[in-house]
Order: C-alpha cells, then structure tokens, then sequence
C-alpha cells in the first residue's frame, strides 16, 4: 500500500541539545491531537466514510506518519546529546529513568498515549467535523511550541508542520462540502 521513501518529509535540523523543548514536542508525538492520533484516527475513519472522500482520508492519514517521524527525529535530535542531569532539570526525569533517550508514545505530560485519543462516530459528517477539530487544535499547539521555541532550525521545521495542519484543515471542510451536497441532493426513484 505505501511507498517509503527514506527521507523525511521535511528536514530537520536543530541548533544544539535541548530537552526543554523536546519535552514541549513529545505532545506532537504522543499527545490527544498529536500525530500518531491524527494517523490512527483518519485511516480508521477512511473504512466508514464514502468512496467521494474515502481518498482524502488514506492520503492525509499516511502524510501524519511522516509528520510522526519528524517528530520523532526532533527529539531525538533535541535529547540525544542530554545528560540524565539535564533531563531531569527539562521535566523528563521520570522518562528518562523509565525510557532512558528511548522515544515512548506519551504526551507531554507524561501521559502515555491511549486509543481514547482516536474518535470514529460512523457518521461521515461528524466524523470529517472532528478532523478539522482535530486539525486546528494540532495547528495552535505547533504554534504555541514555535512561540516558545528559540531554535531557528526547529522552528522552520515546526512552521512547516503547522501549514500542513492549516491544509487538512481545509481539505476536510472541501470534504465536507462534498458530502452535504451529496446528502442534500434530490433524490428520484
């Protein structure tokens, strides 16, 4: 079903060892509208929702999981390099003396991640609703990272990371559209 292309979608960079911020990142990884859900959510969805937009789902469902592992080499990038002291001084002691430099599903408050985060109603409008929730919520929290955030390298990449959520966003309101004309249309048997 998919093609991997080893690269990241989007290159990352990062201006020197910062677990402070990765800290702040492993919300994007594991966290309620970080993009594991966001993946897991829409290629869920994609089995009940109509052959007009079953498309949009798989496609933004397999971008999320290259959004993940940008994510996830940010992080890595981030923490590599940190000392256990360092660690514990960016609030990632209890990570660190669970997981060591290991990436672990979790938000950013050390919640691990859970199946909860994954909504599916059945109904397609709902549903592509959610997504857009979804979407924006994704949007301002990579937004609040960027104005946090002092790393140049880190930040180009996380405005790219936002763009796309502002595309998805957009792409499920067209979605929507879709199938409210569908669903408004005369029917005549």
């Amino acid at each position: 079903m998919w093609y991997y292309e080893k690269k990241l979608q989007y290159p990352v960079k990062v201006s020197e060892c910062n677990p402070r911020l990765a800290k702040y990142l492993i919300e994007q990884y594991g966290g309620a509208d970080g993009e594991l859900s966001a993946a897991l959510r829409y290629l869920n969805q994609r089995y009940t929702i109509p052959d007009k937009v079953v498309g949009l789902l798989n496609d933004i469902g397999t971008e999320e999981f290259a959004h993940l592992e940008m994510i996830a080499t940010m992080i890595y990038k981030l923490t590599k390099d940190a000392t256990p002291e360092q660690l514990v001084e960016a609030g990632l002691g209890a990570h660190f003396v669970n997981h060591d430099h290991a990436l672990y599903y979790q938000n950013a408050a050390g919640s691990p991640w859970t199946a909860t985060y994954i909504q599916a109603k059945g109904d397609p409008i709902a549903d592509l609703y959610e997504d857009i929730a979804a979407e924006e919520k994704a949007r301002a929290t990579y937004q609040w990272i960027i104005d946090i955030s002092d790393d140049p390298w880190i930040n180009d990449s996380l405005k790219f990371l936002r763009e796309r959520e502002i595309i998805h966003s957009q792409r499920f309101h067209e979605a929507v559209e879709i199938l409210k004309e569908e669903r408004d249309r005369k029917k005549v048997f």
